[in-house]
């Protein structure tokens, strides 16, 4: 049996399908690391945390077009729901936070000797600025516990256990809290 087809058509699909996938590759590879670079040490707000996730919807817009409506026939932009199902990687302030607890982990296993774990447990001496208390690295740690529902658990304890930890950070990112 012949199936007559346009080898035009063909290579359009392929070609877009092939497209997609390399631009998801350079975003993964060239543009995150670029955007992620020292972000263990990150102290976000949550004003930075959501202009992160606009960053990242803006790009996964970009990579996957807009989508024609079946009803009808119209193109539209695809919603966040949509861009989170196409894109089966965690997001960014899911990474940012994986990120975080895992160089947690180094610290707290460094030692009370090292100067990064006197910080890491430390409380600053003087004054302070009038207004709020700045968040500090701990306590974002705290805070990125008590979202997963381990605010209770004694996270330093749990860190000196570097495989129990390691499989701790991989299940929060995995996570899917928004």
């Amino acid at each position: 049996m012949f199936v007559a087809f346009n080898y035009k058509d063909v290579f359009f699909i392929f070609n877009t399908v092939v497209i997609k996938n390399l631009k998801i590759k350079i975003y993964r590879t060239k543009i995150l690391p670029v955007v992620l670079y020292g972000c263990e040490t990150w102290s976000l707000t949550f004003r930075e945390e959501r202009k992160l996730r606009v960053f990242e919807h803006m790009v996964l817009k970009r990579i996957f077009g807009p989508r024609r409506d079946e009803v009808t026939g119209e193109w539209r932009r695809l919603h966040n729901e949509e861009l989170n199902d196409l894109y089966c990687s965690p997001n960014i302030v899911r990474v940012i936070k994986s990120r975080r607890m895992r160089w947690a982990g180094h610290v707290v296993r460094l030692g009370e000797e090292r100067g990064v774990y006197r910080v890491l447990v430390g409380k600053p001496e003087g004054r302070r600025p009038l207004g709020r208390l700045r968040r500090r690295w701990v306590d974002n740690i705290r805070k990125d516990l008590q979202e997963v529902g381990c605010g209770y658990m004694d996270w330093i304890g749990l860190a000196q256990d570097r495989d129990r930890w390691r499989t701790f950070v991989s299940t929060v990112m995995n996570l899917r809290v928004p």
